[in-house]
């Protein structure tokens, strides 16, 4: 529900910004989530890792079709797809090693460092938009 509005929020406000703070929402909720036991607690981390989720999604489709010109855009989306799913691949055989080998709750902190590390890539790495600040 909330990309509806993230993903028209992506066509104003700059994708770079929107970029790093949904991956840090994402980072902090998961990172939180291994430190409670508080229904209310993890209520309020899942939907924090929701909306940084709705922030991140959107933006990022919205960011790579921008950048690519028209005749590549879907080979474009179809490329990040491709990387997507299989960051998805390799993360569920990251967690369930390292669940395995140290535990649940340090393979959530292992993801949720490995998303902060993203946002900081992002956040160094990635070119803002021209006339973003």
């Amino acid at each position: 529900l909330g990309q509806l509005f993230t993903g028209k929020m992506s066509d104003h406000f700059p994708k770079k910004s929107m970029l790093v703070w949904g991956m840090l929402l994402q980072a902090l909720a998961i990172l939180g989530i291994p430190l409670t036991s508080n229904f209310s607690l993890l209520v309020v981390l899942s939907v924090t890792l929701g909306m940084g989720t709705a922030l991140v999604y959107p933006t990022f489709l919205s960011a790579i079709a921008g950048a690519s010109p028209p005749k590549q855009r879907a080979e474009s989306i179809g490329t990040f797809r491709l990387w997507r799913d299989l960051g998805y691949a390799f993360g569920a055989i990251i967690s369930g090693v390292a669940a395995d080998l140290f535990g649940i709750e340090t393979a959530i902190m292992i993801t949720g460092g490995l998303t902060l590390l993203s946002a900081a890539i992002l956040k160094v790495r990635m070119p803002s938009s021209p006339g973003a600040p």
